[in-house]
């Protein structure tokens, strides 16, 4: 949603003029966990019933003593605005620009069990050696991956899991 990427731009350039950009990183990783964790927040964002002034107070209680003055006043007038339904992905799109700002390249790695600290430690030595920056390496579990591994960074996948493997045999008996 464009709203949300301008306020999200918005947030972030005033949290660089204010020196304060990790804070609010900071932040918006609770807003996000807040909005992830809870459907019902999201659901009462969104609800055109409840009145602004209702959300505002409720978001300020949710928050209340956890972010920084420039978040909090920012909420508010977001809230004030009456864009809080974009809450939610305003806070991963300044996640997002936030990562593009300082170069961080973001690697996803799916298994079926997870991985000992080792395999992890290779699969970021690999995505480093390749990416011009920080890299941040989040771990998934996928069961039905069955075992092996599915590295996402950017566009790119790198597919070794076991499920891909049986459906590639599979595809190349029915051509025969």
């Amino acid at each position: 949603m464009i709203v949300a990427s301008r306020y999200a731009k918005a947030l972030l350039d005033l949290a660089i003029e204010k020196g304060q950009l990790e804070a609010v990183y900071a932040d918006m990783l609770r807003v996000k966990d807040v909005c992830e964790s809870s459907k019902e927040f999201v659901t009462f964002l969104n609800s055109p019933i409840i009145k602004s002034d209702k959300k505002a107070s409720t978001i300020k209680a949710v928050f209340e003593g956890k972010l920084n003055a420039i978040t909090s006043g920012f909420l508010a007038i977001v809230t004030a605005k009456r864009r809080e339904a974009v809450i939610p992905e305003m806070a991963n799109d300044f996640i997002e620009q936030y990562r593009e700002h300082k170069n961080i390249l973001t690697a996803v790695i799916t298994s079926a069990s997870g991985l000992d600290a080792a395999t992890k430690q290779k699969a970021l030595d690999l995505v480093k050696a390749q990416a011009k920056g920080e890299v941040e390496l989040i771990e998934k579990i996928d069961t039905s991956i069955i075992g092996g591994f599915v590295l996402k960074v950017g566009d790119k996948q790198l597919d070794r899991s076991v499920s891909r493997q049986l459906s590639n045999l599979k595809r190349s008996e029915e051509h025969t």
